[in-house]
């Protein structure tokens, strides 16, 4: 009940992913035009990205609980912050759910930043003193911290098989490496020539856009892109 963007590649401006494409998160926040639950996305909007080279990247964020189409004053600086690396949601909070900064994606741990896409019982996952909120999103983020990226994929087949409801598409990011998942909701791949996107829905209509099926994870990084299907995973790279 979001929808979320990662990019890693050469350094472009948060502008030009964000705000600029024509059905880029910004038109996503009031019309997204292949979510499956929920009509828009007014309940807040986060932007992380990492400041310095691959190797020495801090995580940095912006966050409100306001919808993303109001915030003139982002709208004036985006174009003048620049990033290798980005992951960016605008939120539908799910129901019950707490509409404030702490509930917002990008969460961190200080080196990855990460963005759920989707909802899951609270009661499937354990309790976190490192958690930024008590939203789903915040506790399955700080679940997934505490075992580490490395085992992203099998820690969204046991919380998928301990809540078969859930929807777990997962974006996050340390600089080097994205991960992502397709757990119940969409997810598009496109290909650039100066660095790879990953998103909910296409921001735009080029025909590079490619679909991930469901069930499946998707890593980018040195090596390029690789998919696996998440019934076959036990631990990622």
């Amino acid at each position: 009940m979001c929808r979320h963007l990662g990019w890693l590649g050469s350094p472009v401006s948060i502008s030009s992913l964000v705000l600029e494409p024509p059905q880029g998160l910004l038109l996503q926040s009031y019309a997204p035009r292949r979510q499956k639950h929920g009509l828009m996305n007014a309940d807040g909007w986060g932007v992380g990205f990492f400041d310095g080279s691959a190797d020495g990247a801090v995580p940095r964020r912006w966050r409100s609980p306001a919808p993303l189409w109001g915030d003139t004053s982002f709208a004036s600086v985006a174009p003048a912050l620049r990033s290798h690396c980005v992951v960016a949601a605008v939120r539908s909070a799910t129901v019950g759910m707490p509409i404030e900064i702490s509930a917002t994606a990008p969460f961190t741990d200080g080196q990855w930043m990460l963005s759920h896409n989707g909802v899951v019982d609270r009661a499937v996952l354990p309790p976190s003193r490192l958690a930024e909120s008590v939203c789903d999103s915040a506790l399955l983020a700080a679940a997934i911290f505490a075992r580490g990226l490395d085992a992203l994929g099998d820690t969204i087949i046991e919380i998928g098989n301990a809540d078969p409801q859930a929807r777990l598409n997962i974006l996050a990011a340390n600089g080097a490496r994205l991960l992502a998942t397709a757990w119940g909701d969409t997810l598009f791949l496109l290909q650039r020539t100066d660095g790879v996107v990953l998103a909910s829905e296409p921001y735009d209509d080029d025909p590079d856009w490619e679909e991930v099926p469901d069930r499946h994870l998707v890593e980018v990084g040195a090596d390029g892109v690789q998919s696996t299907p998440l019934n076959r995973v036990k631990g990622t790279r």
